[in-house]
C-alpha cells in the first residue's frame, strides 16, 4: 500500500514516531495526483513546491522533538471556495479566475496552525451552487468509480481526490448536501456539523445556520481528527459554539445494541429514486437487527421544500445579486436562478419560511430525546451523467428545481442537525452507496462515535468502503 492510501490517523502516528517522513507522504500524494487527476479532474491548483518545503520543515520539527500539532505533516486539499494565501482561489467563477488571496481565511489558517500542509485546491461548481461539480474555469470533476458520471457536489473535487488517494484529508462545505452527496457518490466520509461548531467569517448572513464548513476524509476517525482542528471560537461568527477541538481526537466506544434508532427511506418528504430505495432496504435489513431499539421516524417536515427554497434564495440574493446584475454573462444558470427566485419573494414568503424552519427544528429536537440516531440514504438519486446539471425527474416525477432532489440532505440542514455521510458498500451497479447518520443538534461527538461504530460493523460484515480501482 502506498503512503497516500493510508488513513490520516495512521500517517500522523507514523510521522510522529519517525517511522515515516512527512516529505515521503507529500511526495506520495503528488505522485498520485500526477497519475490520476487527468482522469477525474479533482484538483484544480497545486502548491507542490511550497508543500515540499513545509514537509521538510515538518520533518525537522519531528527530529528536534518539537511539540507537534494534531495534523502535523498531513497533506490536505482545500475546496476552492476557501481563500488560500498565495494560491489561486476561483470559487469556480470566471469572475475570479485569476484571484490570488493575500491571506488564508480562518478555516485554512487554523488547519495550517495545526500542522496541515496545503497541497492543492479541489474543484467546485460556481460559488458552490449545485450537486454536480462543473464550472467554466476548470470543467467537470468525474466520478472515480465511473468517469462517465458525476462525483456529486459541491465538494466534489474533495470527495474525488480522497477516493483516489490524492490527499488523506480535505475540506468541504455544506448547504444542501454539498459535502454529504459527493461523499456518498465517491465512497468517502463527510460530516456536516451543527452550525457554529466550525466558525466562519465568510458567511454573508452571519446569523443563518444553513451553510457550514465541514471535514472530509476516508474514515470517521480521520474526519474527527480533521474536525478537531477546525472547531473553535471566533467573535466574527455569532453562531460560534466555542467547543474545545481536542475532544474530537478521541471518539467514544459505542455498543450498537444499546442504541435506539429510526430508519427512514425518505424523511417523510424527500423524493427518492427506486434504485436508492432498493439499496437502502438491503442495508437496513442487514444493519437493523444490530440495534437494541427501533422506532418510526416522526419529525414533521411539512413545508420543508418551500422553506428551504426561500431561505436558500435569500442567501443567494445577499451574496450574488450584484454579480448577476453587473455581469449576467459571467454568472452560471444555478446562481442566476437562485437570485431570480429570491428577488421574486415577498416578506410573507420569508416569514413563513422562517416559521417552518423553527417548527422543524423544535420538532426534531423533541424527537431526538427519544432516539440516538436517524439512518436514511445519503442521496436521493444515484450518480448521473456528469454532463447533466441534475436529475430532472425521479421515478418519472419532475423535480421542482435543480436542488429539489437533495431533500434528504436539506431536511437535516433546516433542523440544524449534525449528519455523517458514511460509505456502506456498493449498490446493484457496483457504485459506492452511502448512508446518512443523523444526530441530535449540538451532539456532534456522539453522532461521530455512533458513525464510527457503524463503520466498524460494516467493514466486518461485507459492507466496507469501496476502494478506487477495485470496482
Amino acid at each position: 500500500m502506498n503512503l497516500c492510501d493510508l488513513e490520516a490517523v495512521e500517517l500522523r502516528r507514523r510521522m510522529e514516531s519517525g517511522e515515516v517522513s512527512p516529505v515521503a507522504v507529500v511526495e506520495s500524494c503528488i505522485a498520485r495526483i500526477e497519475a490520476t487527476n487527468a482522469a477525474v479532474n479533482a484538483v484544480t491548483v497545486t502548491a507542490f513546491e511550497r508543500a515540499l518545503a513545509e514537509a521538510r520543515a515538518a520533518e525537522a520539527a519531528v527530529q528536534r522533538g518539537d511539540a507537534l500539532g494534531p495534523l502535523h505533516g498531513l497533506p490536505i486539499g482545500i475546496k476552492d471556495l476557501s481563500e488560500t494565501e498565495g494560491l489561486r482561489t476561483t470559487y469556480g467563477s470566471p469572475l475570479f479566475a485569476n484571484h490570488v488571496p493575500a491571506a488564508d481565511e480562518r478555516v485554512v489558517a487554523v488547519l495550517r496552525q495545526a500542522g496541515a500542509i496545503v497541497l492543492a485546491k479541489t474543484n467546485t461548481p460556481e460559488f458552490g451552487a449545485g450537486a454536480n461539480t462543473r464550472n467554466e474555469v476548470f470543467g467537470a470533476t468525474r466520478n472515480p468509480f465511473d468517469p462517465r458520471l458525476t462525483c456529486g457536489g459541491s465538494s466534489g473535487g474533495s470527495a474525488a481526490a480522497l477516493a483516489c488517494g490524492m490527499v488523506p484529508l480535505a475540506t468541504g462545505s455544506d448547504l444542501a448536501g454539498s459535502l454529504r452527496t459527493p461523499s456518498a457518490f465517491c465512497g468517502v466520509v463527510g460530516f456536516r456539523p451543527t452550525p457554529g461548531l466550525i466558525p466562519t467569517e465568510t458567511r454573508g448572513h452571519a446569523w443563518s445556520p444553513l451553510s457550514v464548513d465541514g471535514p472530509m476524509a476516508r474514515t470517521v476517525s480521520d474526519v474527527a481528527l480533521l474536525l478537531s482542528a477546525m472547531v473553535g471560537d471566533d467573535p466574527r461568527d455569532p453562531l460560534s459554539l466555542a467547543v474545545d477541538g481536542a475532544r474530537f481526537r478521541q471518539l467514544d466506544a459505542v455498543n450498537l445494541g444499546g442504541l435506539t434508532v429510526a430508519f427512514t427511506e425518505d424523511l417523510g418528504f424527500a423524493p427518492v429514486d427506486d434504485r436508492v430505495r432498493t439499496a437502502f432496504r438491503a442495508a437496513r435489513n442487514a444493519l437493523e437487527p444490530v440495534f437494541g431499539g427501533r422506532t418510526e421516524f416522526a419529525v414533521d417536515m411539512g413545508g420543508g421544500d418551500q422553506a428551504f427554497a426561500v431561505l436558500r434564495a435569500v442567501g443567494f440574493v445577499g451574496a450574488h445579486r450584484e454579480k448577476v446584475e453587473a455581469t449576467p454573462d459571467k454568472v452560471g444558470p444555478n446562481v442566476a436562478a437562485n437570485v431570480a427566485a429570491g428577488l421574486g419573494l415577498g416578506l410573507r414568503d420569508v416569514a413563513d419560511a422562517m416559521t417552518v424552519q423553527t417548527r422543524v427544528l423544535r420538532d426534531a429536537d423533541a424527537f431526538f430525546t427519544k432516539v440516538d440516531a436517524v439512518i436514511c440514504p445519503a442521496a436521493g438519486h444515484p450518480p448521473f451523467p456528469f454532463e447533466d446539471w441534475y436529475p430532472v425527474t425521479i421515478n418519472g416525477a419532475p423535480m421542482a428545481s435543480y436542488f429539489h432532489w437533495l431533500a434528504l440532505a436539506y431536511g437535516p440542514t433546516l433542523a440544524g442537525l449534525p449528519s455523517v455521510a458514511l460509505p456502506f458498500g456498493r449498490d446493484a451497479t457496483g457504485l459506492p452507496f452511502g448512508l446518512q447518520i443523523i444526530g441530535r443538534r449540538r451532539h456532534d461527538h456522539a453522532i461521530l462515535s455512533i458513525a464510527r461504530a457503524i463503520e466498524t460493523w460494516a467493514t466486518q460484515n461485507g459492507f466496507a468502503r469501496p476502494l478506487y480501482g477495485e470496482r
